[in-house]
């Protein structure tokens, strides 16, 4: 499975969901611009000593990730308002779980070429305006690898 941030700007999210990625195998793509330095001692705080078990790759920007994917990748936008809850798909081993910035979400222009891959995760309370980064991509990404039976876990 694949984690991609794009434009984190928060460097304990990124380090969370790189221990998350670490501990499921999953290989993380961050997208630049980031709102923080990778050396930054708040990301290497939250990844813990995980970073040396992340499988993860760096891209200058969406252009140049987009263009490195297999031409069958599925990409899984996950914003608020998407047609469809993230429980209600069927996700394959090589999916891209994709997370927009934390103050602004995905962008609107990339979100319209990529309807058929726009996902939600329900919220209760309307009055409630997002949820956590790392929250999110560990929800979805446990869906997805309870769909495929945890593989490589017990």
């Amino acid at each position: 499975m694949n984690v991609v941030l794009l434009e984190p700007e928060i460097a304990p999210n990124t380090g969370n969901i790189a221990r998350l990625c670490a501990a499921t195998r999953s290989t993380l793509h961050l997208i630049e611009p980031f709102g923080f330095r990778l050396d930054d001692r708040e990301l290497k705080r939250a990844g813990m000593d995980y970073w040396q078990h992340v499988t993860w790759h760096r891209w200058k920007n969406w252009t140049d990730f987009k263009a490195a994917l297999p031409a069958t990748a599925r990409l899984w936008i996950v914003e608020c308002d998407g047609p469809r809850r993230y429980t209600d798909v069927a996700y394959q081993a090589d999916d891209y779980l994709v997370f927009g910035r934390e103050s602004a979400g995905f962008p609107k222009l990339l979100l319209e070429q990529h309807l058929d891959g726009w996902l939600r995760i329900p919220m209760a309370n309307p009055e409630a305006r997002s949820l956590n980064l790392a929250n999110c991509a560990a929800m979805v990404l446990a869906e997805a690898l309870r769909q495929l039976d945890w593989p490589g876990g017990g």
